[in-house]
């Protein structure tokens, strides 16, 4: 007997129930675990030993020397790595420190007072450790607020994205260091002879392609890192969020972009010591001009050659595009 239209037995047509959506933050589709980085900690630590060895070198190099001009020369030089160190030691402590955190209110909260202890440690490190003069304050103060800022990029939704920038800027600062044993024999072989012109031009080729081979190899880790943790995370979970190209532009050019955050944290609080050292004498006002000149370029050559260099390692993995004409039905014979 069919229901007629009007009748209280009439049937209501079926209505799908709605289903709401699991409340996940950060989590993987698949288990609806919290994102983590994988290797966060030995991260951690590598990083932390990076920033007590440019501290200690800072250190010595300032305390080796007469006090006041040269100390103050040399300040201003290596202020740069110890703020580079602090930005990724601070992100590196607190991704290790946060890494099971789903809500993303309380990971944000969580990372930036992590980076807040590591700035304060540090400051007070150099406090205790350096000699009492002009710079200390400067530089224990920036670096404070180098690893602050550090801390709160950790807090970012896509904790891999953040740790393989630090991966890659870590590789790329170690590389800068060891890359300094062949600046003389590179500026004898780009030309240097004994003009001030050709000294100048072989410098600036040095810097390039130490520019270059840094972005190249900050490019390839931060690419190695993100297809290692997706590895690491399927084996773990039998899933893992899958990462789209923005992602892995980002984590190429992180480190491109920490050492131009770098400058500016420089150019903020650091600016006492760099007029300091500018005043010192007209060459050394030219020679900070130009200092800061080549760190902005060499941030800008990281950047881009790092970011093109992962798109091309990930665009390589990609697989052939479907194509919908091959779905048609050959035609018969």
């Amino acid at each position: 007997m069919s229901n007629q239209p009007g009748s209280s037995t009439a049937a209501e047509p079926d209505r799908p129930e709605a289903v709401e959506p699991p409340a996940t933050d950060q989590a993987t589709p698949a288990t609806g675990r919290p994102e983590y980085a994988p290797g966060a900690l030995p991260l951690a630590v590598l990083a932390l030993a990076w920033l007590v060895a440019m501290l200690w070198s800072t250190r010595e190099a300032i305390t080796s020397t007469a006090a006041g001009v040269t100390a103050i020369s040399l300040s201003a030089y290596a202020l740069p790595g110890v703020i580079t160190a602090a930005l990724v030691t601070g992100a590196a402590v607190a991704l290790a420190a946060t890494n099971r955190l789903g809500r993303a209110s309380l990971r944000f909260l969580a990372t930036v007072g992590t980076g807040l202890l590591v700035g304060l440690a540090a400051a007070v490190a150099i406090n205790l450790t350096y000699a009492d003069n002009a710079t200390t304050n400067t530089i224990a103060g920036t670096t404070a607020a180098a690893a602050i800022i550090g801390g709160a990029t950790a807090g970012a939704r896509q904790a891999r994205v953040v740790a393989g920038i630090a991966a890659a800027t870590l590789a790329a600062q170690l590389f800068v260091v060891l890359f300094s044993r062949a600046r003389d024999p590179l500026s004898e072989l780009f030309g240097a002879g004994e003009t001030q012109q050709s000294v100048l031009d072989a410098a600036k080729w040095v810097s390039r392609t130490e520019s270059l081979l840094a972005g190249l190899l900050a490019g390839l880790v931060a690419y190695l890192y993100l297809a290692w943790s997706r590895r690491r995370a399927e084996r773990r979970d039998g899933a893992a969020t899958p990462l789209r190209w923005p992602a892995y532009l980002v984590a190429g050019a992180g480190a491109g972009l920490l050492l131009l955050l770098t400058e500016v944290i420089i150019r903020i609080g650091g600016r006492g010591l760099l007029d300091l050292a500018a005043a010192l004498s007209e060459a050394d006002q030219v020679a900070q001009t130009a200092l800061g000149t080549s760190r902005v370029d060499n941030g800008i050559w990281v950047l881009f050659v790092g970011a093109l260099t992962t798109l091309i390692a990930f665009g390589r993995t990609l697989g052939p595009r479907p194509d919908a004409d091959d779905a048609e039905d050959e035609p018969a014979t």
